[in-house]
């Protein structure tokens, strides 16, 4: 009672919650599949109190996990026997600079929210994803989120000019420079990014800001192939300067999934094909002839069976709708076994038939669906075993793992490591590349009370 007693002084006594009622927002994440017990949810209003909170927490040996929307897929915000820190009060747009084209954002600033607030100066944050409505900008920072749109703008890390970090003891690290250009040392803006609040909590950030698109051109085009399908990317990407944003795979067994669970949704095309492409042109001027040109030379070129070209906007977002039920399909059945993996791009199709025969020797009745973001390589694949038997879970897992590492690939694309994938972490990371993390957590977290108990395998 002690430590709760100087952390309510610190940030006042409405912000440190502890009854169960009060805590239950934090105590569950999106899947469900983790639950959380703490010592406490806090939510500090400011940077000053998360430094506070540290102090005391770094004072006292006390473990600390952050937490944002709480959307995260792999326990990275589980917080048993730890203080809960929730960013959600730091949700202040400080300023957008227009002219420099950057926004200075605190980390309880919803991604939906920067979204709106920088559309009424004709700019964009490209960062979007599914979750974009309840995801905070400390966790999509701490995860180097990805998203739909990294072919053109880049994973998270891409997108940011600097932060502001609150060490494991209470300093605060400013490096909210608005730089394209700072070569003074180490990049300890990109090695916070991505750590999943192990090595600090981010609580403010200066990110990056585009032109936004004045045009759009949105089709479905039901592919050969895979192969086929870059080609795709590579024609429109010269037709267009590369303007494509997006490039999502969605294989039959996807379509399946999304019908089944939305009857009142239609199927992409007339016929039901097996590679099913959704792509995006973003430019400042019209460009759905230039789609249209290169689609239909495709379609003469025996690369394409078919092709649907939104016509407005409401068939823009149905195209999107299905590709961004994603998560609802993937988990949609239990048991599952999910992954988020990287390969190169031609590569994916490699993957996808070696992984069906794997699975098919090792659970002959088990299922599975992808979807991927072709034009970087990320595949988000469910498999459905038929029994819930955590050593055949562990076999699919593990078959996963080889045929990533076969083609020198990831284990971990987007969705960072949590606790889910620390067996991953184990058995596939370059020992030498574990040794040097855990050298740097040391070093920045001696006593180990920055989120313990993930990214780090024991």
């Amino acid at each position: 009672m002690e430590i709760i007693t100087r952390l309510r002084g610190a940030i006042g006594d409405a912000f440190v919650l502890t009854a169960p009622a009060d805590t239950a927002k934090w105590a569950r994440d999106w899947a469900g599949e983790y639950t959380s017990d703490p010592i406490a949810v806090l939510r500090p209003a400011d940077t000053a109190q998360v430094a506070a909170v540290m102090a005391i927490a770094h004072e006292t040996g006390t473990p600390v996990v952050p937490v944002g929307g709480n959307t995260g897929l792999n326990g990275g915000a589980v917080a048993n026997g730890a203080l809960q820190v929730s960013l959600d009060r730091l949700n202040q747009i400080t300023s957008i600079d227009p002219a420099g084209r950057t926004a200075t954002v605190g980390a309880g600033v919803i991604l939906s929210s920067l979204h709106d607030a920088v559309a009424d100066h004709d700019l964009i944050f490209p960062l979007t994803f599914g979750a974009r409505g309840s995801a905070m900008i400390g966790g999509v920072l701490s995860t180097n989120a990805g998203g739909s749109n990294v072919l053109r703008y880049g994973n998270t890390r891409d997108l940011v000019l600097g932060i502001e970090v609150v060490m494991a003891d209470g300093r605060i690290m400013n490096l909210m420079g608005a730089l394209h250009k700072d070569n003074s040392g180490l990049n300890l803006k990109h090695l916070m990014i991505g750590a999943e609040g192990t090595l600090g909590v981010i609580t403010a950030a200066v990110v990056k800001l585009s032109p936004k698109p004045h045009a759009y051109a949105t089709a479905m085009v039901a592919a050969v192939d895979l192969p086929a399908a870059l080609e795709m990317l590579h024609r429109i990407q010269s037709a267009t300067g590369n303007g494509v944003e997006a490039l999502e795979y969605m294989p039959r067994s996807f379509i399946d999934g999304h019908l089944a669970l939305h009857p009142e949704a239609r199927e992409p095309f007339d016929a039901p094909y097996d590679v099913n492409i959704l792509i995006e042109v973003g430019a400042m001027s019209p460009v759905t002839d230039l789609l249209e040109d290169a689609l239909g030379q495709m379609l003469e070129d025996g690369l394409i069976y078919d092709a649907v070209i939104a016509q407005n906007e409401a068939q823009r977002r149905e195209m999107w709708a299905r590709r961004e039920a994603a998560a609802e399909i993937g988990y949609a059945k239990t048991p599952f076994v999910d992954a988020d993996i990287a390969v190169p791009l031609a590569a994916v199709q490699t993957w996808e038939a070696a992984m069906q025969a794997r699975l098919a020797a090792i659970d002959p009745t088990a299922t599975d669906t992808i979807v991927a973001h072709l034009g970087d390589g990320n595949i988000h694949y469910s498999a459905f075993p038929s029994r819930d038997d955590p050593v055949l879970k562990d076999q699919i897992k593990q078959a996963v793992e080889e045929e990533v590492q076969k083609l020198r690939g990831s284990f971990s694309a987007e969705h960072g490591v949590g606790i889910s994938k620390l067996s991953t972490m184990k058995r596939r990371k370059d020992p030498v590349a574990l040794a040097a993390m855990r050298a740097i957590k040391q070093a920045l977290d001696p006593k180990g009370i920055l989120n313990p108990g993930k990214m780090y395998p024991d």
